[in-house]
């Protein structure tokens, strides 16, 4: 017969189960900001919500993601957030609406390693380029 978990030990269980995805043992994790420039050229208000279209409709609020190291082990996970359209170029085209790509940043904490890529909604790896106290991508690169 199988006996009840208590609350307690649910917890504790799933704290240690869970913590795959939000550390990674006792080495410091550093708190960095994954930002993923999608390049898909849309016509959009700078500022506003938006996801990927054409091609990178899998980026979009709520896609599940992956930052892996070089070895392709799973360090952090998570879902993406709203994009923001950002402007494609620096030119005032003196319209409300302007060519943009559509940028997610997403707030993490990794260890320091040699190399990371992130996985999207179960897609292949993106290379991720660390820069200061970010990790970078540029869809498509």
């Amino acid at each position: 017969m199988r006996r009840p978990i208590g609350r307690a030990a649910a917890v504790v269980a799933a704290a240690l189960l869970g913590g795959g995805l939000n550390g990674c043992g006792d080495e410091a994790a550093e708190a960095r900001t994954v930002r993923v420039l999608v390049r898909d050229i849309n016509i959009r208000e700078e500022g506003v919500d938006c996801a990927g279209t054409g091609a990178y409709t899998f980026f979009h609020n709520r896609a599940p993601f992956r930052v892996l190291d070089g070895d392709g082990e799973t360090l952090t996970g998570g879902r993406l957030p709203p994009g923001k359209a950002v402007r494609t170029f620096e030119e005032d085209l003196e319209v409300e609406r302007i060519p943009t790509y559509c940028e997610f940043a997403v707030p993490v904490a990794v260890p320091k390693r040699a190399g990371y890529s992130l996985v999207v909604d179960d897609r292949a790896p993106i290379p991720l380029t660390a820069d200061a106290d970010s990790l970078v991508a540029v869809v498509p690169s």
